[in-house]
């Protein structure tokens, strides 16, 4: 359970090795993944004591020997950490290290490595979508939801998208969705089908599969595909759904993703930076030591809204 994350004093300040930058953490970004690594659901079982968090944003304290990208005082957000982003300071491999632009805030660049990057590899590497055709977002008010339905609108999509509160119905229209549906309503798959004359929809980026998943394969139009981003266990579903669309179901892990697949999404999404349409939203935020508040809330909350976020 929370309860086993503890705030530990007196813990020394990692260093830099070859290749590795260390950061004065400002801000780390909180992810459904880690607390299935911590419950031990998650496939990797890391090694104890051990300190989750990869989302960090803050500033280099100094580089390892070979990084030349960043510099001590530049401001830097990361898509994964050797050393744990739930500190004070963190280390990470220097092709992990991004520079923050100066119109994002801290807690703005702990809300763009995993979920901006995750929303990237679904739709573009795993779901190969092309403009002019739809996605719905399930689950589209957290941050990998948020981060989507803005790189969907960018990729000229229909977006359609799904949230659990007033909320985040709204916060689902305010970034990038064309269309936002209650997903706690029973009908709610009828009015998706309603909307899209009947065709279905031809992507879905699924957060929650193991309730989704079944229900998802009958929204699907010809040639549909399912993108797995998040699962909390195992639900049975029936091949024929999938036979009589053709459709696939695809999952996706970031930490799969090559040097190669890394750089071409950092290279558009910092495009979408310099464009604008790129905007991290940040939702909940928790100082350090309430960190097993953020696990239980991020899981057992009404609905989410936006990136949840621990600052130092």
């Amino acid at each position: 359970g929370p309860s086993v994350l503890q705030v530990c004093s007196g813990v020394g300040v990692p260093q830099p090795g070859h290749r590795q930058v260390l950061i004065r953490v400002h801000a780390c970004g909180v992810n459904p993944v880690e607390t299935y690594i911590r419950a031990g659901w998650y496939p990797r079982k890391p090694t104890l004591p051990y300190t989750p968090g990869t989302d960090v944003a803050g500033v280099v304290e100094s580089v390892g020997e070979g990084v030349t990208a960043v510099k001590a005082g530049d401001r830097v957000f990361t898509t994964a950490t050797v050393s744990g982003g739930y500190a004070e300071y963190a280390v990470a491999d220097h092709d992990c290290v991004y520079r923050l632009p100066d119109a994002l805030d801290f807690a703005q660049g702990s809300a763009i490595g995993v979920p901006y990057f995750t929303a990237y590899r679904a739709l573009v590497q795993k779901a190969h979508i092309k403009p002019g055709e739809s996605v719905l977002v399930h689950g589209a008010s957290g941050g990998v939801g948020v981060a989507a339905c803005q790189l969907s609108r960018a990729l000229g999509l229909s977006v359609l998208g799904t949230a659990g509160t007033p909320e985040g119905l709204k916060l689902v229209l305010s970034n990038g969705a064309h269309q936002a549906f209650n997903h706690r309503e029973e009908d709610y798959t009828h009015k998706i089908m309603e909307q899209t004359s009947g065709r279905g929809v031809d992507v879905i980026v699924e957060m929650l599969s193991n309730v989704n998943l079944c229900k998802d394969l009958q929204m699907l139009a010809l040639g549909g595909r399912v993108v797995i981003v998040g699962c909390r266990g195992s639900i049975e579903i029936n091949p024929r759904d999938i036979m009589t669309k053709e459709s696939s179901i695809i999952g996706t892990v970031l930490p799969f993703a090559t040097p190669e697949e890394r750089k071409e999404c950092a290279a558009y999404l910092f495009a979408g930076m310099e464009a604008g349409w790129l905007r991290p939203v940040v939702g909940s935020r928790y100082p350090l030591d309430q960190a097993a508040q953020a696990h239980h809330d991020i899981i057992e909350s009404p609905g989410a809204a936006g990136k949840m976020v621990l600052t130092m």
